[in-house]
Formats: structure tokens, sequence, C-alpha cells
């Protein structure tokens, strides 16, 4: 990210000085100053900044919370809680975080096969050659104040050749005070070579209080493996959340991300895939299902380095009321990139005159011998199908829901993880009886 001036200084200095008494090991106090230096610097953007221009996230920060210390762990929180937010008929590795803490007594996964350790327990060596190298503090502001304001990263590993027939179940559970308080979670994955394994994550607000979620997620995918990455987010409507998720994906390897958004009073979601060598992957899906004041901001990047890469993108919005979504997708084919196959495409349909979306994809080629594309749409419901349907019988508002099913349905069909599929089904069929009738 490109620096600049147009940044929101009180705000940021109110953060430096919330955070400045948060102990680290040594290798991730390098971490912490170098995103403190680089926030001094170019500071949180402001409204005029370009990447951030139709997402004023600082402003609403500034404007919703009162109280920047971090939320401390919910003692709300217990077997109960958790039971209520499982996902029907999922078995899986289960990993429960307490605004941003992990609860071990509530978790319940195989260490086998799954290896996961504490920031401040992790060797300064991986600390230092691999935190923060993928996911970088320079690409953007809210990626430098998590290295500044996380307490307790975690790192997830899974070793070669391991094949996870049942998929690790992340289970955020976020209660802020009424002022309204901050979640910095950070992660590194580390995937092996010849590997298969499927993460869900799913973002659970347990009342309607205020907080900022600030999330950092680096995944580094292992040759010849296949990861599979889902998140939901179906918040309070007082939810403020930028998310960071970066990936690299080397030769022989795939990585299939799908994204479902649903309810937040202001959401970003930063993704992006770097496809490192020959025969590799990248496969981005996303559902923004928008009513009432919601504002879901979709920014993502895919960036080719190497020939005979692949990457794939659809995403999908409906909304309604004052509801307002942005798409910008970037697609980068450098010059060493011939035989790049890179497809883009992100539609939307409006059910409300006050509902807004702004979508902007992009291509920048400096390869010759490629094959890409992208574009999007937006409009209203087709009045034809739809009067196909009522002239078959079919209510009103039966036949505006399956015509809005049958499109958010494109997307759900690349979820792979059966039981995962049927519960977003389930969510975007919950949305469409009760806000889309």
């Amino acid at each position: 990210m490109t620096t600049t001036t147009k940044h929101s200084d009180s705000l940021t200095s109110t953060l430096l000085e919330a955070y400045k008494d948060i102990q680290f090991t040594l290798a991730a106090s390098s971490l912490r100053n170098e995103g403190r230096d680089l926030l001094q610097r170019i500071g949180l953007p402001a409204n005029k900044e370009e990447e951030y221009k139709f997402t004023p996230i600082s402003k609403k920060i500034e404007g919703t919370i009162t109280r920047f210390s971090h939320a401390i762990p919910s003692e709300n929180v217990d077997q109960k809680t958790v039971d209520e937010n499982l996902i029907p008929g999922l078995d899986c590795h289960l990993l429960v975080f307490n605004n941003g803490k992990l609860e071990r007594n509530l978790s319940n996964f195989d260490t086998s096969v799954l290896s996961l350790i504490s920031f401040a327990d992790l060797l300064e060596g991986k600390m230092e050659e691999q935190v923060g190298k993928i996911a970088k503090a320079n690409k953007d502001p809210f990626v430098a104040l998590n290295q500044v304001a996380f307490q307790e990263g975690t790192w997830l590993e899974v070793a070669a050749k391991t094949v996870l027939e049942k998929p690790v179940y992340i289970l955020q559970l976020i209660q802020a005070t009424q002022e309204g308080e901050t979640v910095h979670p950070r992660s590194y994955i580390q995937v092996g070579k010849n590997a298969k394994v499927t993460f869900i994550e799913n973002v659970v607000s347990l009342d309607d209080s205020p907080y900022f979620l600030n999330g950092v997620t680096e995944i580094n995918v292992g040759e010849n493996s296949q990861v599979d990455f889902y998140r939901v987010q179906d918040e309070s409507k007082a939810a403020l959340e930028v998310n960071n998720t970066e990936i690299n994906v080397p030769r022989d390897a795939t990585f299939n991300s799908a994204v479902i958004s649903l309810q937040g009073k202001m959401i970003r979601n930063n993704l992006s895939i770097n496809l490192l060598d020959s025969n590799s992957l990248g496969n981005m899906y996303g559902i923004y299902m928008l009513n009432g004041q919601t504002h879901v901001d979709n920014h993502t990047n895919v960036d080719h380095t190497m020939p005979h890469a692949e990457s794939n993108e659809l995403y999908k919005g409906i909304l309604a009321d004052h509801s307002r979504g942005v798409f910008n997708g970037k697609i980068f084919v450098r010059q060493d990139a011939q035989k790049t196959n890179a497809f883009q495409q992100n539609n939307n349909i409006l059910l409300s005159e006050d509902a807004v979306v702004n979508t902007k994809p992009q291509l920048e080629i400096w390869a010759d011998d490629v094959k890409c594309s992208h574009g999007c749409t937006t409009g209203q419901l087709d009045e034809e199908a739809l009067f196909y349907l009522r002239s078959r019988g079919i209510s009103k508002e039966n036949s505006r829901g399956m015509l809005l099913y049958a499109f958010a349905g494109e997307v759900l069909e690349k979820i792979n993880n059966e039981n995962f599929r049927d519960y977003c089904i389930g969510l975007i069929q919950q949305r469409l009886g009760t806000h889309y009738a």
C-alpha cells in the first residue's frame, strides 16, 4: 500500500497510547516495533484514502468505540455457549477463542494431527523468519495495528502428508463492554507438503455491545497440498471488523476460500493470494447478503508470479434497505507469469432504492500469453423470471426467494464441506424468508 498523509492522526495516537505497555517476547517485540514505526509514519486511513474511500472505518471506530483497551475474556463463555454455536452435524477439531484468547479447556482437537502453539512459546527463529512475512505491515495499516496490539498469537501447523478428514472449526466468541472494546486476533497457519485440510471460522457476537475486531491470518500452504478456508460473518449490528488474510500458494497446491457476510455495522475483508509457482491454483468465492445499515467491503488481490497458474473469483451481493456493499478485486499478472488463466466476476442485486454497491474489478497484466477476464453487474431482480414463476401459481414471496436463492447458489455450491454448506444454505434461506420477502 502506498504511504499517504491522508490519515487519522487522533485515532492512531489514541490506539498507540492504549497498547504501549503490552509485553512481548524478544522476537515478537521486533514485530511490534515495526508496526508502531509504520503507524507513526502513515497512520490509519482517513476518509480520503483511496483504498478506504468507500469504507470510512476509522471514522466509525472513533464514533463507536469509547474504550480502546483489550476486551478481556468474557465470564459468560462456558460449554453451553460453545454448544449453542456449533454447526449442526459438524464433526470437527474445535478451537474456541474468547475475545481473541484460546480457551483450551473448551477446545477439542487431535494433537497428533494438529499442532497449536502460542506465539509466546514459539521458537524465536520461527517468529523472526515467518510471522509477519506473508501479511506484511506495509500493505495495510490495520496489519501494522495488529502487530502493535495482538496479545496472544496462535501458530497452527498441519504436518506433511496429513489428510484431515474432519475440518478445523475456529469459533471466535466476542463480547465487549457497553462502551466498546477491541480484539486483535492473530494466527499463522503452516500446512506441510502433500496435506489436505479445511478451516471454518465463525465469528459470533454474544450480545449487541459494540466492538472493533482487527484480525490477521497468514497461511503458508505446502507443495501439492489443498487448503479450504471458509469464514462466516453474522455478527451484531454494532460490530466493526477488519480482516487481513494472506496466503502463499506454491507449486501444485490449491487454496479455496469462501466468505459469507450477513451482518455487522461495518466489515472490511482484505484477502490476498500469492500464486508462487507453476500449477498453483487459487479460488476465491463470496456472498454478502445485507440489510438494514450493514456495510461490507471485500477487497481481494491475486498475484500471479510464475507461469501456468490459475485463479478463479466469484463474489455475489444481495442488498436491501440502506445497506452498502463494496467490491474491489485486483489481479496482477507478472512478466514471468506466461500461460496464466485468471477469471474474476462480481454480480449484485439491489432490492431497495437506498441500497448502494461500489464495485471495481481490476486487471494489471505484464505478460503477453495469458487468458484473463473480469467483469461486474449490478441490477434488480429479473422481472420476466419473476412473472414466469408467478404465472405458474407461485406466490410473490416464494418467487423472489427462489430467484435470490438461485443467484446465491452458484457460490454456495463451491463450498466443499457438506455440513458447512448446509449450514450456510440454512442461513441464506432464513434471510430470504425474513428480510427479502
